[in-house]
C-alpha cells in the first residue's frame, strides 16, 4: 500500500468518480483504476459499487477512507515542517477575479513562483460567482473572490477590501442619475444588487443600471461617456491616467468590495494554506502603497 494509492482512493472518494478524480490528480482514467484494482487486491476488499453515473462506498471503503484522511494529513504536516517547499510539485489552480487581477494578482504570482518555484499554475479569471462553483466543485485550489463563501466545508481568509469611486467622461458636464445610464458588475454580484437596490431609493424608477462581467469594457463605456459607474481606482487607473474620466460625487458611495482567499479545508493541504497567506501579505503591501 502507498500514499499515491491513498491520495488516489481519496480522490475518487471525495468526487465519485474515476474521471474527476483523474483530471485532479493529472493521470489517465486507467492510471487511476489501476491504482484502486491494486489497493483492492492489497487489502483483499472490495472499496466502491457502482450506481447509476456515480461511485459509493462500500463498508470497507467508509472504514479505509477515515484512515487514508488520517495518513495525508501527517504526510502533509510533514511536508510543512520538514520538507523543502522549494521541492515541492504539483499543478496550482488558482482563480481570481478582474479586480484582482488588474491589482496585485502579478504579485501574487511572482511571489508564490518564489517560495514554490516547481509547482506549475492554472490561473483562471472569471466572475465571483463562477469562481464560488469551481471552488466546491473542487476544480481550484484557491480562489480569490467577493466573499466570504459561507458553506461549512470552505476556509475563508479575509482580504483587504477595495473602496469604490465613481467615474464619468471627461466631456461630461453635471450628471443626473436618473437620466444617465449607470454601469456595474455583473448582474449576479453582491455589488450589482447594492447599487440597484440604493439607486432605487434615492432616484427611484428612472434610474437605469447596465451590468457587465467585463470591467475592462465597463470603463471604457464610462470613458467614452455612455455610462458613469462606481469602480476600485487601480480598475480606472488607465483613464483616468490618459485624462480620459474623473471622479465625482453623486451624493453617496457604494460599500467596499471585501474579498477573500477561498479553499476547500478538507483534505488538508499545506500547498493552499500557505498560498492564501502568500496572497494576504501580498494584499497588504499593494494596499498600503496604491491610493484607495
Amino acid at each position: 500500500m502507498t500514499f499515491e494509492q491513498l491520495r488516489t482512493f481519496l480522490w475518487v472518494a471525495r468526487l465519485g468518480g474515476f474521471r474527476k478524480a483523474s483530471d485532479r490528480l493529472n493521470l489517465s482514467q486507467p492510471a487511476v483504476s489501476t491504482r484502486i484494482s491494486n489497493l483492492e487486491q492489497e487489502l483483499e476488499a472490495t472499496l466502491f459499487e457502482r450506481g447509476p453515473g456515480e461511485l459509493f462506498l462500500t463498508k470497507k471503503g467508509q472504514q479505509l477512507l477515515g484512515y487514508a484522511e488520517q495518513m495525508l494529513f501527517v504526510e502533509e504536516e510533514i511536508k510543512q515542517r520538514v520538507a523543502n517547499p522549494s521541492e515541492t510539485e504539483g499543478l496550482f489552480r488558482v482563480g481570481a477575479s478582474e479586480t484582482i487581477a488588474q491589482a496585485w494578482l502579478p504579485a501574487f504570482i511572482q511571489a508564490f513562483s518564489t517560495y514554490f518555484p516547481r509547482v506549475n499554475i492554472d490561473l483562471t479569471v472569471d466572475i465571483s460567482l463562477n469562481l464560488r462553483a469551481a471552488v466546491l466543485e473542487r476544480r481550484l485550489d484557491l480562489a480569490f473572490l467577493m466573499g466570504p463563501i459561507s458553506e461549512y466545508s470552505v476556509k475563508n481568509v479575509a482580504l483587504p477590501q477595495f473602496d469604490l469611486h465613481w467615474y464619468k467622461s471627461k466631456q461630461l458636464g453635471d450628471i443626473d442619475l436618473s437620466t444617465i445610464p449607470i454601469i456595474s458588475y455583473s448582474s449576479q454580484t453582491r455589488p450589482y444588487r447594492e447599487l440597484t437596490s440604493e439607486l432605487a431609493r434615492r432616484v427611484g424608477p428612472k434610474s437605469r443600471v447596465f451590468s457587465s462581467a467585463s470591467l475592462s469594457a465597463s470603463l471604457k463605456m464610462i470613458a467614452a461617456g455612455i455610462t458613469v459607474g462606481p469602480y476600485p481606482r487601480v480598475l480606472a487607473a488607465h483613464h483616468l491616467e490618459a485624462n480620459e474620466i474623473e471622479e465625482f460625487d453623486p451624493g453617496f458611495v457604494p460599500p467596499p468590495l471585501e474579498f477573500t482567499a477561498s479553499y476547500l479545508a478538507e483534505p488538508h493541504s499545506f500547498l493552499v494554506e500557505n498560498s492564501a497567506e502568500i496572497a494576504r501579505g501580498v494584499a497588504a503591501d499593494w494596499h498600503s502603497t496604491y491610493p484607495r
